[in-house]
């Protein structure tokens, strides 16, 4: 398509899109691929954010809310394709290869610097996972959890949390969720964060051994979690029309209930 080299040689001089490269089918000259939307998403996947690590499963409340996503602006499933990054490629700034991201990515200031974010569409509470007889179990305060050996993800809302909410400042520092967690089975340390959502799978599948010891309140610097694209993508304008319409429709709402059930008689700390 000829216009496609003349509206990116537009966008990096910084100018706005022009009208006709609104047409919102996919076909739209926007699109990173002609007649398909291509989303980022982690490697490995997990549930409930994504089930038997397919995405193109739907199964899942980011991949469910792909598919509806994708139906609104007009894609068919097989128009929707899945590519894999890490989590620090997925955040980075620069080029992305794919249009937009979903990975459990919280909307931050100093992350809007860098990339740009759709509206968000989920604010998840923090989880304390632990083993039993770890040094946070039965902690009531924030003060009693800074004395633990905690480790989370690199780069991570979790990490940051625990830096800048709790007050610990020597967090041990790994590259991913399973790297965490073979430290905490390996009595390196004593717990880790992770959101709900997540928290929930991981006890239940991925180190049984733990539990969730506490809720802890969202952090007010982290405001939920928003589809990534790369900075000034053009598209997000045409991808938030989309996601507002599901999102009043209740089928975000619907999504929630069925793959992000929380337990209600779980400990909550907020101080």
């Amino acid at each position: 398509m000829i216009l496609r080299p003349i509206l990116a040689f537009a966008l990096t001089l910084g100018l706005a899109a022009p009208a006709w490269a609104a047409d919102r089918t996919p076909s739209d000259p926007r699109l990173l691929n002609e007649g398909q939307l291509t989303v980022g998403t982690g490697d490995p996947v997990y549930p409930p954010w994504m089930l038997n690590n397919d995405p193109a499963s739907g199964e899942g409340f980011e991949n469910a809310l792909i598919y509806a996503l994708a139906a609104e602006m007009g894609f068919s499933p097989e128009q929707v394709v899945w590519v894999s990054n890490t989590f620090e490629q997925t955040i980075a700034p620069g080029a992305k290869n794919f249009d937009f991201a979903i990975n459990q990515v919280s909307v931050t200031e100093p992350r809007k610097e860098v990339v740009t974010f759709s509206q968000v569409y989920f604010q998840p509470d923090k989880a304390v996972i632990a083993l039993p007889g770890s040094a946070v179990e039965g902690a009531s305060s924030f003060a009693e959890l800074t004395g633990a050996r905690w480790g989370a993800v690199i780069g991570t809302t979790d990490l940051m949390y625990l830096e800048n909410i709790i007050g610990v400042q020597d967090a041990a520092v790994y590259d991913d969720q399973i790297g965490v967690f073979q430290a905490m089975l390996a009595g390196q340390i004593d717990a880790t964060l992770a959101a709900l959502p997540t928290a929930l799978f991981a006890t239940a599948v991925q180190i049984s051994e733990a539990d969730i010891v506490a809720i802890l309140p969202a952090d007010e610097n982290d405001l939920g979690h928003g589809l990534l694209f790369q900075k000034d993508n053009p598209l997000v304008e045409w991808v938030d029309e989309a996601l507002s319409a599901l999102i009043e429709r209740g089928v975000v709402d619907d999504l929630v209930s069925t793959w992000l059930v929380a337990d209600p008689d779980l400990p909550v700390i907020t101080e």
